[in-house]
């Protein structure tokens, strides 16, 4: 190893990270082959953990031996080869299931440990990868996905995303960390690359240096969602685009060496930074990156929710990119090669995915446009999509994940499509569902956040209910929304939420937004009114 284990003489440590010592998952790789020769039964269980190195998860029930892929696109960008590749697999092996994740990854479910070598196979010969898409590695590098086409960035990160992935793609010096450490690289000026909710991430910014202005970077760390979310905190530092690849590496060797490794749940980054705070953390960035510039002038104006529908002009002359809403992330195989079949004939063929769950058509001829939403795909994909189904997330629920509690891919599909029927309002909400509290829906930065939980009837039984958190953002550094009390019934909960967003619309001012409105309102009159609707469900 090129690195001292200097954890692991203590005597605390979690199970996972014994394990760990023993061996490096990294070398998961090497056994694949033979396992899927075997069969599911020829791995060892207490080598299921593994996979997650190579992007596998073993879906829900475990023992059926059904995998669920999830493959890295880099800041979301993927040629027409890469996308016909992704197809294919879903196709082919993944009942055709091909979801967007909020990391602007693919995932794809209903894999056999038989299938893998091909699927790796295909990915390598197009460029891509699932290997540290899981597990606790460097994962997916987001970013901005307009990279080098959008008026609104301060530098093109296309190249430094790659440089990025490229310095952590199974390095052995990055296989063992904590837990998982996710970067953020954009320079779009309406954070895009949600900065705050990233373990590192690199924003826009410039500084004058001998006299110069130059372009470059500033850096948060340790933001991160799930049962105790911390928005990322900002350290007096500026990054020129060259130094962005040894500062996450910086970053990264500070959590492998001096993170947290006897809890799980204590694990991730963001407690760290939080014990340590930034200017400790900073003095130690400092001694393996040695002097860097102190910070310079944050570029940011605003957030823009990483929403991009619509047509819109690029930097270059002559060219629009295309927006398109994706209910919930998910397509079929068949969509997946009809969307890289339009993208060639009206684009250059290339397509990104966002951290909304929703895809652009990029370097499309302004004038050929309408022609191609014209193409029957975007009766159902649409740039125009009514507000509750646009602005709607979900992670991948019970369906096929082991930690949810509750359906969510299907249900917030349906609970959208019934609010766009029953509520219209002159502002966008953002609702954002989640079957568990890790929040891969990223449920706290949801205007509406909806977390799946289990509660008993009136007749004692389990069932499938949602907790409602309200006022979340990441404007102005962000804020996480907050809980109200109270548990809804599955089952009812389109009605309640119909009767909570029309309160919202019959007390909201003209063109004010559900943040504005919760800052205004406060918490205590939002909670009066969903007790209100809870009782009333309750006496029918």
């Amino acid at each position: 190893m090129a690195y001292e284990k200097v954890w692991a003489n203590n005597e605390k440590l979690s199970k996972q990270e014994l394990q760990k010592i023993e061996r490096d998952w990294l070398e998961i790789f090497n056994d694949i082959k033979g396992y899927s020769q075997g069969g599911f039964d020829s791995i060892p269980k207490d080598q299921w953990d593994g996979f997650k190195w190579a992007g596998l998860y073993l879906q829900r029930p475990k023992e059926d031996g059904y995998f669920m892929m999830r493959v890295k696109v880099p800041s979301g960008i993927m040629s027409n080869e890469q996308l016909e590749a992704l197809g294919g697999i879903a196709r082919d092996y993944g009942r055709g299931v091909f979801d967007i994740t909020t990391r602007q990854a693919i995932q794809f479910h209903w894999l056999t440990i038989e299938q893998i070598p091909d699927i790796f196979d295909r990915l390598d010969s197009v460029g891509l990868t699932s290997a540290f898409a899981c597990g606790d590695v460097p994962r997916n590098v987001i970013g901005n996905p307009l990279a080098g086409i959008d008026p609104n960035e301060t530098i093109d990160t296309t190249e430094i995303v790659k440089e990025v992935e490229a310095a952590f793609f199974k390095n052995p010096d990055f296989s063992n960390l904590p837990r998982k450490f996710k970067i953020s690289v954009n320079a779009n000026i309406y954070n895009a690359g949600n900065a705050e909710i990233n373990d590192v991430a690199f924003i826009p910014a410039e500084k004058e240096i001998d006299g110069e202005v130059k372009q470059g970077f500033h850096l948060k760390v340790g933001g991160g969602l799930s049962s105790a979310p911390k928005l990322a905190k900002l350290l007096d530092l500026f990054v020129l685009p060259e130094q962005v690849v040894d500062v996450a590496k910086a970053v990264a060797t500070i959590f492998r060496d001096h993170g947290y490794r006897e809890k799980r749940h204590r694990a991730r980054l963001k407690f760290l930074v939080e014990d340590w705070g930034p200017e400790k953390f900073l003095e130690t960035l400092l001694l393996i990156t040695g002097p860097m510039p102190t910070a310079g002038t944050d570029l940011t104006k605003g957030w823009n929710g990483s929403y991009f529908y619509g047509v819109h002009p690029q930097k270059q002359d002559g060219l629009s990119y295309v927006g398109v809403n994706v209910p919930v992330g998910r397509l079929d195989d068949k969509e997946v090669f009809e969307i890289a079949r339009l993208a060639r004939e009206y684009g250059n063929g290339e397509v990104r995915t966002v951290g909304t769950q929703n895809l652009i058509f990029p370097n499309v001829p302004t004038e050929k446009a309408e022609a191609l939403l014209s193409e029957s795909i975007f009766n159902r994909l649409k740039v125009n999509a009514p507000k509750f189904t646009a602005y709607s997330v979900s992670c991948t629920g019970i369906e096929y994940c082991n930690l949810a509690l509750t359906e969510t891919k299907e249900r917030m599909k349906r609970v959208a499509a019934y609010l766009d029927e029953n509520v219209d309002i002159d502002v966008p909400v953002r609702i954002h569902m989640v079957g568990c509290p890790n929040s891969c829906g990223q449920r706290q930065i949801a205007d509406i956040g909806l977390q799946g939980v289990m509660m008993r009837d009136k007749d004692k039984k389990m069932i499938e209910a949602f907790e409602i958190n309200v006022g979340g953002t990441l404007l102005d550094g962000g804020a996480f929304n907050e809980k109200l009390k109270g548990k809804i019934d599955g089952e009812v909960l389109p009605e309640v939420l119909r009767e909570f967003l029309l309160y919202f619309k019959e007390t909201k001012q003209p063109g004010e937004t559900f943040r504005e409105y919760f800052l205004r309102v406060g918490l205590d009159q939002l909670q009066s009114r969903l007790d209100e609707l809870v009782s009333e469900k309750a006496a029918v």
